[in-house]
């Protein structure tokens, strides 16, 4: 899998991130730690100009709100987690999430994972 990704910039709330591959544009809250990252909405445009959207979670976080939901009664009091456009990571991090949207279109995966905006 490529590493070589470009340090994100800021535009307005959000980070983007461009590689030979694609431009991301994560969401992260206000002043959240980039690399501690472990709930984002991304959308990703391929330089064949179609355009992609995921909401990226990691693990513990899904532990974390199934958690929540199971005190609070929500999804059958915590029994499932269903995200329509979701992609559990291990780990946290703008930096980590860019390294597997990079490696799924390596392997060819990234069409069969992500959501595809309509023009």
């Amino acid at each position: 899998m490529s590493h070589s990704t470009t340090p994100g910039t800021w535009d307005g709330p959000w980070y983007r991130v461009h590689t030979e591959w694609f431009e991301a544009a994560f969401l992260p809250n206000a002043g959240e730690d980039l690399e501690s990252v472990a709930d984002v909405d991304v959308f990703v445009d391929l330089k064949d100009g179609s355009r992609w959207s995921a909401t990226i979670i990691t693990l513990a976080q899904v532990e974390i709100i199934m958690n929540r939901w199971a005190a609070g009664g929500e999804a059958l009091a915590g029994r499932y987690f269903r995200c329509s456009d979701g992609l559990i990571v291990r780990d946290a991090g703008i930096g980590n999430m860019t390294q597997v949207l990079t490696g799924l279109i390596e392997n060819g995966e990234f069409t069969q994972i992500l959501q595809r905006l309509d023009d």
